[in-house]
């Protein structure tokens, strides 16, 4: 099996997340307050990794993430 990984970044959806952060007008703390409220497990220190593409993200994140900013996980991923 291999792994998709240039070496450089780690992820492809860390800019939309910041994105849609930021246009719900929340810091990194508040959004990873709001995942936690609904039962995922994330910390500011996450957010931070997944926007800069320093962190894999898993499905299950993704899917929080997607639930959370109430889009689809495919509109997470960059446009081709």
């Amino acid at each position: 099996m291999k792994i998709y990984w240039d070496g450089k970044i780690k992820n492809l959806v860390g800019p939309k997340v910041k994105e849609l952060r930021t246009q719900k007008k929340l810091t990194q703390k508040n959004l990873a307050i709001q995942l936690q409220l609904l039962g995922y497990e994330f910390n500011e220190l996450t957010i931070l990794r997944i926007e800069q593409q320093t962190r894999f993200v898993s499905d299950m994140e993704l899917l929080a993430l997607a639930t959370y900013f109430e889009t689809e996980i495919k509109d997470l991923y960059p446009k081709n």
